[in-house]
């Protein structure tokens, strides 16, 4: 889909290109693609490249344009909480903004409301480009946060666990931070390029704003290290656990088994050695099932104070 957008005091869509619009293509199709080669001048092997979901960042120059990859988080809505990241591709060439993106990623509509709410005023390519970097950043952390939280609550359920089911989300979201963890790394180094290029070619941009840019990347990459290593380290704690939580169900199922034995003993005995058979008029009858049943009152409270039941 090819939405334009023109700046004024946000962002707001119009039909028609004309100068100084931002044009935001999501999920392009094959005709879609084709027509930003016609009409734009985008060079083809640009949006070959942004259509590899493995593609790093990186800056890159071609028949006047301009391409930079930046690596976005993204969480699939077909597959409820998967998380990975993606790269959005940024082209310029002269007053040309074209940023292309091959999913459906939250970070690009919120970015459009959020210049909405702060009245945005575009001042240059360079400052938009470091203001998507910077949301990048900030919804690094959002993503952040949900993964700390679904880490805590699968470390609830592993406690009393045995199934690998919970251990299995541990790693999938292990593997999730290790995607974080490149792809930031991969923007910093993008982000202190695209500062030496703009010194080099002696471009405008604000430098306060970069600043908030390379804080918030070091943030989260930091936030991201350190819930990788809490998450590795859980993952070899609680693999013990489920070991050792099997372990305690097996000696209560043992234990259980060893009080229903006694009374089946005694009454074994009874059937085949008592005089008078199995009248339950007998006396003895009454005796040797008072007996079964304390013994097994006593043997369940023997193991209540070993801790075994």
């Amino acid at each position: 889909m090819i939405k334009y957008l023109v700046c004024n005091e946000g962002f707001y869509e119009v039909e028609n290109y004309s100068s100084k619009v931002w044009v935001r293509v999501m999920c392009p199709t094959p005709e879609e693609q084709t027509f930003l080669v016609q009409e734009f001048g985008v060079p083809e092997p640009f949006l070959k490249d942004i259509e590899d979901n493995e593609e790093r960042p990186r800056v890159e120059y071609e028949d006047g344009w301009r391409l930079i990859i930046v690596r976005l988080p993204f969480k699939s809505l077909e597959q409820e909480n998967l998380y990975s990241t993606v790269p959005l591709g940024i082209l310029t060439s002269g007053e040309k903004f074209i940023t292309v993106c091959h999913s459906e990623v939250e970070m690009m509509d919120d970015f459009v409301k959020y210049t909405r709410r702060k009245s945005f005023e575009e001042k240059n390519a360079s400052d938009l480009i470091l203001h998507l970097q910077l949301s990048a950043a900030v919804w690094f952390m959002k993503y952040l946060k949900m993964i700390n939280y679904e880490i805590q609550d699968a470390e609830r359920q592993l406690q009393t666990s045995i199934r690998n089911e919970e251990l299995l989300e541990l790693m999938r979201l292990e593997r999730t931070l290790t995607y974080f963890v490149t792809s930031i790394r991969g923007n910093e180094i993008l982000l202190q390029k695209f500062n030496s290029i703009l010194k080099q070619r002696h471009m405008k941009y604000d430098a306060d704003l970069f600043e908030d840019v390379e804080i918030e990347m070091q943030q989260a990459r930091t936030t991201a290290n350190v819930y990788s290593e809490i998450l590795s380290g859980m993952m070899d704690a609680f693999a013990a656990v489920i070991s050792n939580n099997l372990g305690v169900i097996m000696k209560r199922l043992t234990s259980i088994s060893i009080i229903l034995m006694l009374p089946t003993l005694i009454a074994s005995y009874y059937g085949m050695n008592l005089e008078e058979g199995t009248s339950i008029h007998n006396l003895k009858f009454y005796v040797v099932i008072i007996a079964s049943l304390i013994l097994s009152v006593f043997i369940t409270l023997f193991f209540r104070k070993k801790r075994w039941l």
